[in-house]
């Protein structure tokens, strides 16, 4: 048993200010659960949609509960010489808490996209997850796809358009978007996970309305080349300089299309895991997964989505490097079924986030000259 003093301080970081807000908190829920108390002393960091960081013996609690009232505010500084969280009165800062690895379970941007991960790096912490270029790459659909081209990995025709395109000439955008391929055509933010923001469109109208709704979550919004039925495959990543591919699974939505909804409100959405694939399949999707997360720099952690055309054509469709992590979300279930528990997962991420930041802490920061 690890006493009191052995034990290392972790702190949870959930919520954000982001249109995943609500799926952090269930992945948040499931991360603690699985967080063994015997080994970690435990601190819940709840972030606000509008960026306040609060905590409390039962933050995540208060936010599920939307009462946030008697938490705490907290904050981290980007100074390695201050370390841990400080208390925040007014302009006064107080020591909190030292913190030996943050584990980041927030979704979507300002915690997916590398803005959080900047902060970590210079406060100069180990946390769990990629680092700033994974996290950022990933995150944004449309550059990504051009770094997945460059590695010669497929991925469907797509248009990048700007939200002020839309905004100031809107015929010339939809010519745009529907020159990308025949419909139907799917409209999504650039940097925005879980299905948020995401139309399926078949008509122009819908494409009017795709548009619109992404335009509100991004300045960036991606339309992608539709692929008729397809089936949806997903690999899970883990490890820093070699990484392991999980099994294949595959979704079968029980909706349109895989959605915000089909993934955290409907019901109907099934999981085959290991997927019907043959093995030339399953070699080529463990393949692709791998080396595009090695183009990008993944550590840690990341979930890499594809789609399998009814002609047997793989498509990379998205990574993501914080992927949902409930009881029911694929990724977990993935390396369950690859032989790796839910608690092991975590606690394996936990070591893969200190390996990091002892690697990192082997690189010089000045120049020092040659004798």
């Amino acid at each position: 048993m690890v006493n009191q003093a052995q034990k290392q301080t972790l702190a949870l970081l959930f919520g954000g200010r982001s249109g995943e807000h609500e799926v952090s908190l269930l992945s948040a829920r499931s991360v603690l659960s699985a967080l063994n108390p015997q080994n970690y002393r435990i601190l819940q960091v709840g972030i606000t949609p509008e960026g306040a960081w609060l905590t409390g013996e039962e933050a995540l609690s208060a936010f599920e509960q939307g009462k946030t009232e008697g938490l705490q505010p907290v904050c981290l500084l980007p100074d390695p010489s201050r370390p841990g969280l400080y208390l925040t009165d007014g302009a006064a800062l107080r020591p909190y808490a030292d913190v030996d690895v943050y584990f980041p379970v927030l979704h979507g941007t300002f915690g997916e996209d590398g803005a959080l991960q900047g902060l970590l790096e210079l406060a100069d912490v180990a946390y769990v997850g990629a680092g700033v270029t994974a996290s950022a790459v990933g995150m944004d659909k449309g550059i990504f796809k051009q770094v997945m081209r460059a590695q010669n990995i497929p991925v469907v025709a797509e248009a990048l358009l700007l939200r002020h395109e839309v905004e100031e000439d809107l015929p010339q955008a939809l010519a745009r978007a529907e020159a990308v391929a025949p419909y139907p055509l799917f409209v999504k933010p650039a940097n925005l996970g879980s299905s948020v923001g995401v139309t399926k469109c078949r008509t122009r109208a819908d494409l009017l309305e795709g548009l619109m709704e992404a335009a509100q979550y991004d300045t960036r919004i991606l339309v992608e080349q539709g692929i008729p039925n397809p089936r949806e495959i997903e690999i899970a990543i883990l490890g820093n300089h070699t990484l392991q591919a999980s099994v294949a699974g595959e979704i079968l939505p029980g909706a349109d299309f895989y959605s915000y909804e089909a993934k955290y409100i409907l019901e109907g959405s099934q999981a085959l895991i290991p997927a019907p694939l043959s093995a030339e399949q399953a070699r080529q999707v463990s393949q692709y997964a791998l080396r595009a997360c090695q183009a990008v720099g993944v550590q840690g952690m990341a979930r890499v989505d594809f789609l399998l055309s009814q002609e047997g054509k793989v498509y990379l469709n998205e990574i993501n490097t914080i992927p949902g992590f409930t009881n029911i979300s694929m990724y977990p279930k993935l390396w369950q079924a690859s032989g790796l528990s839910y608690a092991d997962l975590v606690q394996r991420l936990v070591e893969l986030a200190q390996e990091s930041k002892a690697e990192r802490a082997r690189s010089l920061h000045t120049y020092r000259r040659r004798a």
